[in-house]
């Protein structure tokens, strides 16, 4: 599993985290100035969405008879900057600069 550090290294990575399920914050690194509020927040916000994503892919699941379980990760784009969650870590990316196959390869690992 990569580092926040490895995480870091990916061309557009302007911070790496990681978060818990109750939306406590872990561990996380930046290379943009981030205020402990808004690293508290950003946790919060990437539990939540995760556990939406959760619920929303086991209903779609038993709806659509099409296996979306279990959810792994989840990406949002907006304004100059993407989100990318796999699990309980993620990163900010200027998504300009973002090497999306890259990421995948360095947040996901092997598959």
């Amino acid at each position: 599993m990569a580092t926040l550090d490895d995480l870091l290294k990916i061309n557009g990575v302007v911070a790496a985290g990681q978060f818990a399920a109750d939306g406590e914050l872990v561990d996380f690194k930046a290379k943009m100035e981030m205020s402990r509020e808004m690293t508290a927040m950003t946790a919060q916000f990437c539990a939540t969405v995760t556990t939406m994503f959760n619920t929303l892919a086991d209903g779609y699941a038993r709806m659509s008879k099409i296996n979306w379980v279990p959810q792994r990760g989840w990406m949002y784009a907006g304004g100059d900057y993407t989100v990318a969650i796999w699990g309980n870590r993620g990163v900010f990316i200027e998504t300009a600069k973002a090497d999306f196959n890259k990421l995948f390869e360095v947040l996901v690992g092997p598959r």
